[in-house]
């Protein structure tokens, strides 16, 4: 017998008893694979004709087949061996290991010329690949008699059949369905087979998915439920929760991406719910495919002019039509005639709005004013109501013109200027008039899920600390350090007396021979030296002359036109450090600035590991592309600056930014802006860093929003004032519960965020994280139950939510009520977990950590603990049994043996 992957021919032999299910198993034939999606299932069948096989990192768990198109071959005299040589062959040194063999055949045909074919082309197969894994599409027969030598039978159309080309469907006859049972039935009856039976709806119909399945499940098959055309991630044993939404605004030209609407206001909202962000402009070709199986919905920002509004409107109504959810904020980009708000379920309100009248709030949902509710002004008034089915969110009466400025229907909801981000221009602040958070999750519909977490892991807050170089030529202003550089301030007074990871870069037209200060160099360079050579630093660039205006590279890595091609960069503000008979070249500040730095200042084993962004950090996607193809990680950018007299959301800033398509496109953010924001651009006062306190506080409770981000120049060195204030950061910071990691972890955990598959399956959540992120956050009531979890190893109530430690990077398990009680697990932990395995009522795993590590374990009230075989003691009172190890911030992390026996 052929063996499932990873689990034996034991696991295999089960399938009949019930005692373990069939691998969840998917079909997708188009080009545009869906990877992050479909890493949820164990087994992928593709069409190797389409498709490129995924790197195996991608989707370390999932198995990927090839369907071999047998069409007009099956029957014929077409040599089987010749077949495997000129077919299989280059297939499996692709890497395929299992193959799908379909001929095209129909369950209502007579199949008995194409059997015998088949038959031998198995054999073929199995005697040139033994351990190729062959699954038969429809052919009951020969199924039934070669059981032993197949992964999984395949079933097509039960219930609905594609009828020809294009995306019509037809109802399956019951006889012929019932027939097709029949004959599963006893192939189960006689062979511990999974079967899996592919079933058809409409594209975008997600309820007739749902209840097919259900009814596939009824009949004793593995279901997958699809569209026509193979090009949706259907619904099976288990429903893959899109984690994607389109963003669809208006962005000017030239702007940044990341001072778009969208960015700046709407992305945090959507990524703390857990979902990652792909950008789309209005004005610019609008993208396809944008179906429910993969997006879990549509937000529109419109800020300015749309130049097409029938184009537009034509567009955004076919992804309603097509089930798609929308979220609109501000306008909704076209006239809302009659015609357009019968398609939306809006109601036009008859006449015009009365000039100069004062609107009145008739009703208001609790989610409105949140931050601040602005008055009501006739001249935003949209003569708009929602429809039967809807609900209003903000209803406003001018002299009995009646109209929603807010509300939610049966597609998604609206909120309209001015009732979206308030601008306080008096102050130069902005606020939130209506609750986010709140509003997206009830307008896109949006599930309860355990969301992927970035803030935190084993239940304490994720910690970093990141220097850019600004200022290592810099010398100490306060008495009896005028004649040190601020390297050699920060490395006695910063980076050896924490003893924390660090993340340090410099700048090479500031420390390098062929920058601003040649004269420096042999001065400068040995301090770098030093600081790159402590075990707890790893290294990075800021690039080489500090470009302060990022927005203004072109798509070569050249300047836009010499800065000529707007006004406001014409002016006197230089674009980078002043380098001599330097002609600027994204090239030279990334990958330059790199080689310069690993030759000269980096010591044995180190290399420069991330790019730190300079200037507005508004990073171009050749940037983004060139760090990538140098092998480094990259962060700053994203303005979050939450403080007590700014205290609005609108000053968080997203995880990152998705700049393009590729893998590489995308840039993190820091955790926090730096002290120059808090210092009035390093005009003072020279204290105001420790405001960033105020920030961390303020992204950490009520709702966790961020990690604790520790981020400054050189230049804060060099005064009395802004050492004080790091070292009251450093001290304030390490009083707190968190986890300390580098900057780099953090990035690799962001860079996993994005991927995370979330499935749900019946009562039960499946997980796969990716090598790094171990976190979820769930959301509502109740906690895993540990008596049926796989690779779970605790949970901490935290802010915003319920903290579900990964024991790996992929879990199952199910929410319950309530804790057994009875079961230990990891409430909290700063360190890494690795290797978590359970052991009846006990467990065992590595660990490890940069400060302080300490395990603490709950319900572990008749548990002992050992650490590295020796003793370590019992469970105090309430059931809590704390462990600590020694730390060392470098790496590689110094793992210990952990294990605990409760029985």
């Amino acid at each position: 017998m052929v063996s499932l992957p990873g689990h034996g021919v034991a696991r295999a032999a089960t399938v009949a008893a019930g005692s373990v299910q069939a691998p969840n198993i998917a079909f997708y034939y188009q080009s545009d694979l869906p990877v992050d999606e479909l890493q949820a299932f164990d087994t992928v069948v593709i069409d190797p004709a389409r498709a490129v096989l995924p790197q195996a990192n991608l989707a370390p768990h999932t198995a990927w087949f090839a369907r071999l198109d047998l069409s007009g071959l099956a029957g014929k005299s077409h040599d089987v061996n010749a077949f495997v040589s000129q077919t299989v062959g280059p297939l499996w040194e692709k890497g395929y290991r299992g193959f799908l063999l379909d001929d095209g055949a129909g369950l209502d045909e007579n199949a008995a010329q194409s059997d015998a074919w088949l038959g031998q082309l198995m054999k073929a197969i199995h005697a040139k690949y033994p351990q190729a894994r062959l699954m038969l599409r429809n052919h009951l027969g020969l199924v039934q008699a070669n059981a032993a030598d197949l992964y999984a039978a395949v079933v097509d159309s039960l219930y609905q059949k594609q009828n020809g080309y294009g995306s019509f469907l037809a109802e399956v006859p019951q006889a012929l369905r019932a027939n097709a049972l029949k004959q599963i039935k006893s192939i189960q009856a006689h062979a511990p087979l999974p079967v899996v039976a592919i079933d058809y709806c409409a594209v975008g119909d997600q309820t007739c998915r749902r209840n097919t399945a259900r009814r596939l499940t009824a009949d004793g098959v593995t279901p997958f439920v699809t569209a026509p055309g193979m090009a949706t991630v259907g619904v099976g044993r288990i429903e893959v929760m899109p984690r994607k939404i389109l963003l669809v605004q208006t962005v000017g030209r030239y702007q940044p991406l990341d001072k778009s609407v969208g960015a700046y206001s709407i992305a945090m909202p959507l990524n703390y719910l857990g979902y990652d962000i792909q950008y789309a402009d209005i004005n610019a070709p609008l993208p396809g495919h944008i179906t429910n199986d993969r997006y879990a919905g549509i937000v529109v920002a419109i800020d300015r002019a749309v130049n097409n509004s029938g184009a537009w409107r034509q567009w955004l109504l076919a992804r309603i039509h097509e089930g798609m959810r929308v979220a609109v904020f501000n306008q909704f980009g076209f006239p809302i005639d009659v015609q357009a708000g019968r398609a939306l379920g809006l109601e036009v309100v008859p006449g015009t709005a009365p000039a100069n009248s004062s609107p009145q709030v008739v009703s208001k949902a609790p989610m409105m004013g949140f931050e601040i509710m602005p008055k009501p002004d006739i001249r935003s008034a949209l003569g708009i109501r929602v429809g039967a089915g809807g609900r209003s969110l903000l209803r406003l009466n001018a002299n009995n013109y009646i109209y929603d400025a807010a509300g939610l229907t049966s597609w998604g909801g609206y909120v309209l200027d001015p009732y979206t981000v308030v601008s306080r221009n008096a102050i130069g602040q902005d606020r939130w008039a209506i609750q986010p958070i709140d509003f997206l999750r009830q307008a896109l519909a949006l599930p309860d899920m355990p969301v992927p977490d970035l803030t935190t892991e084993n239940g304490r807050r994720l910690m970093f600390t990141h220097v850019d170089g600004d200022g290592f030529a810099s010398r100490g202003e306060f008495a009896g350090a005028t004649n040190e550089y601020s390297g050699q301030i920060l490395y006695n007074q910063i980076f050896t007396k924490y003893r924390l990871p660090m993340t340090v870069s410099v700048i090479e037209g500031e420390v390098g021979s062929s920058g601003m200060y040649p004269k420096l160099t042999p001065v400068l360079e040995p301090i770098a030296r030093k600081i790159f050579a402590l075990p707890n630093v790893e290294i990075g660039s800021h690039t080489y002359s500090h470009p302060f205006y990022l927005e203004q590279v072109d798509s070569t890595g050249r300047r836009f036109n010499n800065g000529k091609l707007r006004p406001e960069w014409r002016g006197d503000t230089p674009f980078s450090l002043d380098i001599p008979h330097y002609d600027f070249s994204m090239e030279r500040e990334i990958q330059g600035s790199i080689d310069y730095i690993n030759h000269r200042l980096a010591p044995p084993g180190k290399s420069v590991v991330a790019v730190l962004w300079p200037g507005d950090a508004a990073a171009p996607p050749i940037a983004l592309r060139l760090a990538a193809k140098a092998g480094v990680l990259n962060i700053n950018g994203g303005d979050t600056i939450i403080t007590k007299n700014n205290n609005s959301w609108t000053n968080i800033a997203p995880y990152g930014l998705a700049k393009g398509d590729r893998p590489g496109d995308y840039q993190v953010y820091a955790g926090v802006m730096n002290e120059n924001v808090y210092t009035n651009d390093w005009l003072g006062p020279y204290y105001g860093y420790d405001r960033v306190l105020e920030t961390f506080a303020l992204t950490d409770k009520p709702i966790r929003f961020k990690p604790i981000d520790i981020y400054y120049h050189f230049y804060s060195g060099t005064k009395t004032a802004s050492l004080k204030a790091l070292h009251t950061v450093f001290n304030a910071v390490l009083k707190q519960p968190i986890f300390p990691v580098f900057t780099t972890e953090y990035l690799e955990r962001a860079l996993d965020w994005r991927r995370v598959a979330v499935a749900r399956e019946g009562n039960r959540w499946v997980v796969r994280s990716g090598q790094y992120l171990r976190e979820l956050r769930w959301p509502g009531s109740g906690v895993p139950d540990l008596s049926t979890a796989s690779d779970v190893s605790g949970y901490l109530p935290g802010p915003g939510g319920l903290y579900i430690h990964m024991g790996g990077d992929q879990a199952s398990f199910a929410i319950s009520p309530k804790s057994s009680g009875n079961i230990p697990y990891i409430a909290q932990a700063s360190g890494f977990v690795r290797n978590f395995e359970r052991t009846g009522r006990g467990m065992q795993f590595e660990f490890g950590g940069y400060y302080k590590p300490f395990v603490q374990l709950a319900d572990a009230g008749s548990c002992r603990a050992t650490i590295d075989g020796r003793p370590a003691g019992a469970a105090g009172k309430g059931g809590a049994l704390q462990l600590s190890v020694s730390g060392n911030a470098a790496k590689p992390v110094s793992y210990h043996s952990i294990k605990v026996n409760c029985e």
